[in-house]
Protein backbone atom coordinates (compact mmCIF):
# COMPACT_ATOMS: atom_id res chain seq x y z
CA UNK A 1 0.00 0.00 0.00
CA UNK A 2 1.41 3.35 -0.75
CA UNK A 3 2.17 5.55 2.05
CA UNK A 4 4.21 8.58 1.10
CA UNK A 5 5.31 9.30 4.73
CA UNK A 6 7.00 5.72 4.96
CA UNK A 7 10.57 6.33 6.33
CA UNK A 8 11.49 2.61 4.87
CA UNK A 9 15.20 2.78 3.63
CA UNK A 10 15.96 5.97 5.94
CA UNK A 11 18.32 6.64 8.67
CA UNK A 12 17.66 8.85 11.14
CA UNK A 13 19.16 10.57 13.92
CA UNK A 14 17.39 11.75 16.84
CA UNK A 15 18.94 14.05 19.35
CA UNK A 16 17.43 14.31 23.17
CA UNK A 17 15.81 10.68 22.79
CA UNK A 18 15.75 9.77 26.33
CA UNK A 19 12.01 11.22 26.96
CA UNK A 20 9.63 13.42 25.90
CA UNK A 21 9.23 14.65 22.39
CA UNK A 22 12.69 13.12 20.92
CA UNK A 23 11.25 9.39 22.44
CA UNK A 24 8.18 9.70 20.43
CA UNK A 25 9.76 10.66 17.41
CA UNK A 26 12.39 7.95 17.81
CA UNK A 27 9.84 5.39 18.42
CA UNK A 28 7.13 6.45 15.65
CA UNK A 29 10.39 6.66 13.20
CA UNK A 30 10.75 2.98 13.92
CA UNK A 31 7.98 2.01 13.23
CA UNK A 32 7.80 3.32 9.91
CA UNK A 33 10.81 1.54 9.06
CA UNK A 34 13.61 3.94 9.88
CA UNK A 35 16.60 2.60 11.02
CA UNK A 36 17.15 5.29 14.25
CA UNK A 37 20.00 6.45 15.98
CA UNK A 38 19.28 8.03 19.34
CA UNK A 39 21.22 10.24 21.05
CA UNK A 40 20.57 11.16 25.32
CA UNK A 41 22.54 12.37 28.30
CA UNK A 42 20.73 9.68 30.51
CA UNK A 43 22.08 6.84 29.90
CA UNK A 44 18.91 4.69 31.50
CA UNK A 45 16.06 7.14 29.81
CA UNK A 46 17.91 6.12 26.63
CA UNK A 47 18.57 2.58 26.88
CA UNK A 48 14.96 2.64 27.86
CA UNK A 49 13.58 4.12 24.71
CA UNK A 50 16.01 2.38 22.56
CA UNK A 51 13.99 -0.70 23.83
CA UNK A 52 11.18 0.44 22.99
CA UNK A 53 12.43 0.98 19.31
CA UNK A 54 10.61 -1.88 16.47
CA UNK A 55 12.80 -3.06 13.74
CA UNK A 56 16.40 -3.51 13.66
CA UNK A 57 19.79 -1.75 12.57
CA UNK A 58 19.00 0.99 15.34
CA UNK A 59 21.91 2.22 17.32
CA UNK A 60 22.53 4.58 20.42
CA UNK A 61 25.11 7.18 21.53
CA UNK A 62 25.10 8.77 24.51
CA UNK A 63 26.16 12.37 24.16
CA UNK A 64 26.10 15.37 26.51
CA UNK A 65 25.70 18.51 23.40
CA UNK A 66 27.31 20.77 25.76
CA UNK A 67 30.49 19.45 25.59
CA UNK A 68 32.64 19.63 22.74
CA UNK A 69 34.54 16.28 22.75
CA UNK A 70 30.69 14.60 23.11
CA UNK A 71 29.71 16.82 20.07
CA UNK A 72 32.61 15.36 17.69
CA UNK A 73 32.37 12.06 19.09
CA UNK A 74 28.54 11.78 17.81
CA UNK A 75 29.68 13.02 14.84
CA UNK A 76 32.19 10.44 14.47
CA UNK A 77 29.70 7.77 15.46
CA UNK A 78 27.21 8.76 13.32
CA UNK A 79 26.61 6.94 9.99
CA UNK A 80 25.29 8.44 6.76
CA UNK A 81 22.05 10.12 7.58
CA UNK A 82 18.83 10.86 5.68
CA UNK A 83 17.72 12.66 8.77
CA UNK A 84 18.47 14.83 11.40
CA UNK A 85 15.94 15.76 14.17
CA UNK A 86 17.73 18.27 16.51
CA UNK A 87 15.51 17.97 19.16
CA UNK A 88 17.89 18.23 22.47
CA UNK A 89 16.24 20.87 24.38
CA UNK A 90 15.85 23.05 28.22
CA UNK A 91 13.73 25.46 29.93
CA UNK A 92 15.00 28.18 32.42
CA UNK A 93 12.48 30.29 34.02
CA UNK A 94 13.74 33.90 34.99
CA UNK A 95 12.23 37.08 34.76
CA UNK A 96 14.54 39.68 32.65
CA UNK A 97 16.06 41.70 35.59
CA UNK A 98 17.31 38.20 37.31
CA UNK A 99 18.72 36.83 34.39
CA UNK A 100 22.23 35.67 35.06
CA UNK A 101 25.28 35.16 32.30
CA UNK A 102 25.59 31.22 33.70
CA UNK A 103 21.91 30.87 33.32
CA UNK A 104 21.80 32.24 29.77
CA UNK A 105 25.18 31.11 28.23
CA UNK A 106 23.65 26.92 29.75
CA UNK A 107 20.57 27.72 28.00
CA UNK A 108 21.69 29.01 24.87
CA UNK A 109 24.48 26.18 24.63
CA UNK A 110 21.93 23.62 24.86
CA UNK A 111 19.20 24.84 22.62
CA UNK A 112 20.91 26.63 20.30
CA UNK A 113 24.44 26.65 19.59
CA UNK A 114 24.90 22.87 19.95
CA UNK A 115 22.08 22.04 17.25
CA UNK A 116 23.53 24.62 15.00
CA UNK A 117 27.31 22.85 15.92
CA UNK A 118 25.72 19.54 15.50
CA UNK A 119 24.55 20.69 11.78
CA UNK A 120 27.28 22.17 10.87
CA UNK A 121 29.52 19.33 11.42
CA UNK A 122 27.16 17.04 10.29
CA UNK A 123 26.69 18.65 7.01
CA UNK A 124 30.79 19.63 6.41
CA UNK A 125 31.51 15.85 7.24
CA UNK A 126 29.22 14.79 4.65
CA UNK A 127 26.92 13.10 6.75
CA UNK A 128 23.93 14.19 5.64
CA UNK A 129 22.76 12.74 2.10
CA UNK A 130 21.33 14.75 -0.84
CA UNK A 131 17.74 14.45 -0.21
CA UNK A 132 17.85 14.79 3.47
CA UNK A 133 16.16 16.47 5.54
CA UNK A 134 16.93 18.51 9.07
CA UNK A 135 13.83 19.49 11.79
CA UNK A 136 14.51 21.27 14.27
CA UNK A 137 11.97 21.14 17.13
CA UNK A 138 11.37 25.11 17.82
CA UNK A 139 8.92 26.70 20.16
CA UNK A 140 5.86 28.97 19.26
CA UNK A 141 8.01 31.07 22.27
CA UNK A 142 10.33 31.37 19.66
CA UNK A 143 8.25 33.03 17.16
CA UNK A 144 4.44 34.17 18.43
CA UNK A 145 4.16 34.62 22.13
CA UNK A 146 6.01 35.40 25.14
CA UNK A 147 5.29 34.37 28.34
CA UNK A 148 5.87 36.36 31.85
CA UNK A 149 10.05 34.39 32.76
CA UNK A 150 10.21 32.70 29.51
CA UNK A 151 12.66 35.79 28.16
CA UNK A 152 16.07 32.74 28.03
CA UNK A 153 13.95 29.93 26.34
CA UNK A 154 12.20 32.55 23.89
CA UNK A 155 15.47 33.70 22.62
CA UNK A 156 17.17 30.55 22.64
CA UNK A 157 14.35 29.16 20.24
CA UNK A 158 14.18 32.92 18.37
CA UNK A 159 17.39 31.92 17.28
CA UNK A 160 16.81 28.90 16.30
CA UNK A 161 14.20 30.03 14.20
CA UNK A 162 16.16 32.43 12.52
CA UNK A 163 19.08 29.94 11.99
CA UNK A 164 16.88 27.70 10.42
CA UNK A 165 15.51 29.84 7.58
CA UNK A 166 19.19 30.82 6.68
CA UNK A 167 20.16 27.40 6.69
CA UNK A 168 17.55 25.87 4.38
CA UNK A 169 18.43 28.66 1.83
CA UNK A 170 22.29 27.84 1.90
CA UNK A 171 21.57 24.21 1.99
CA UNK A 172 19.10 23.72 -0.80
CA UNK A 173 21.87 23.93 -3.46
CA UNK A 174 22.79 20.54 -1.58
CA UNK A 175 19.42 18.76 -2.05
CA UNK A 176 18.87 19.21 1.77
CA UNK A 177 16.05 20.41 3.41
CA UNK A 178 15.88 22.42 6.67
CA UNK A 179 12.34 23.19 8.87
CA UNK A 180 11.42 23.29 12.20
CA UNK A 181 8.17 22.20 13.97
CA UNK A 182 6.77 25.14 16.90
CA UNK A 183 5.15 23.02 19.66
CA UNK A 184 2.81 25.26 22.31
CA UNK A 185 2.82 23.46 25.56
CA UNK A 186 3.55 19.63 25.56
CA UNK A 187 3.80 17.07 28.49
CA UNK A 188 7.24 16.17 28.67
CA UNK A 189 10.14 15.98 31.15
CA UNK A 190 11.30 19.63 30.52
CA UNK A 191 8.52 20.47 33.00
CA UNK A 192 9.19 18.22 35.87
CA UNK A 193 11.78 20.64 37.22
CA UNK A 194 9.29 22.07 39.33
CA UNK A 195 10.08 26.02 38.15
CA UNK A 196 6.28 25.88 37.13
CA UNK A 197 3.97 25.22 40.18
CA UNK A 198 0.51 23.12 39.36
CA UNK A 199 -1.87 26.09 39.71
CA UNK A 200 0.23 27.81 36.95
CA UNK A 201 0.04 24.77 34.98
CA UNK A 202 -3.56 25.01 35.09
CA UNK A 203 -3.94 28.85 34.35
CA UNK A 204 -1.71 27.97 31.03
CA UNK A 205 -4.23 24.95 30.19
CA UNK A 206 -7.25 26.66 30.10
CA UNK A 207 -5.71 29.31 27.64
CA UNK A 208 -5.77 26.48 24.96
CA UNK A 209 -8.52 26.39 22.98
CA UNK A 210 -8.90 22.63 23.03
CA UNK A 211 -8.18 22.52 27.05
CA UNK A 212 -5.42 20.22 27.07
CA UNK A 213 -1.75 20.68 25.74
CA UNK A 214 -0.37 18.21 23.38
CA UNK A 215 0.68 15.10 23.38
CA UNK A 216 4.54 14.14 22.56
CA UNK A 217 3.29 11.66 19.50
CA UNK A 218 1.46 14.64 18.15
CA UNK A 219 5.05 16.76 17.33
CA UNK A 220 6.22 13.27 16.37
CA UNK A 221 4.34 13.15 13.84
CA UNK A 222 4.94 16.66 12.60
CA UNK A 223 8.65 15.89 12.60
CA UNK A 224 7.65 12.71 10.77
CA UNK A 225 6.04 14.50 8.02
CA UNK A 226 9.18 17.05 7.72
CA UNK A 227 11.45 14.41 7.15
CA UNK A 228 9.34 11.82 5.16
CA UNK A 229 9.35 12.30 1.33
CA UNK A 230 6.10 13.41 1.84
CA UNK A 231 7.24 16.58 2.42
CA UNK A 232 9.45 16.71 -0.47
CA UNK A 233 8.90 20.46 -1.64
CA UNK A 234 9.03 21.87 1.35
CA UNK A 235 11.67 23.91 3.19
CA UNK A 236 12.21 26.93 5.15
CA UNK A 237 9.00 26.07 7.05
CA UNK A 238 7.63 26.44 10.75
CA UNK A 239 4.96 23.91 11.41
CA UNK A 240 2.82 25.09 14.01
CA UNK A 241 1.62 22.38 16.56
CA UNK A 242 -0.11 23.93 19.57
CA UNK A 243 -3.65 23.25 19.45
CA UNK A 244 -4.92 26.65 18.02
CA UNK A 245 -2.87 28.67 21.27
CA UNK A 246 -1.90 31.26 18.68
CA UNK A 247 -5.00 31.81 17.33
CA UNK A 248 -6.35 33.84 20.31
Amino acid sequence: MHNPFSLVGKTILVTGASSGIGRATAIECSRLGAKVVISGRDEKRLRETFECLEGEGHFSIQADLGKTEDLDELVKQTPALDGLVNNAGMTETVLTPFIKREKLEKILEINTVAPILLTQKLIKSKRLTRGGSIVFTGSISGTSVSIGGNALYSASKGAVHGFMKNAALDLSIKGIRVNEVCPGMINTHILDGGTISDEQLAAEISRYPMKRFGKPEEVAYGIIYLLSDASSFVTGASIVIDGGFTLL
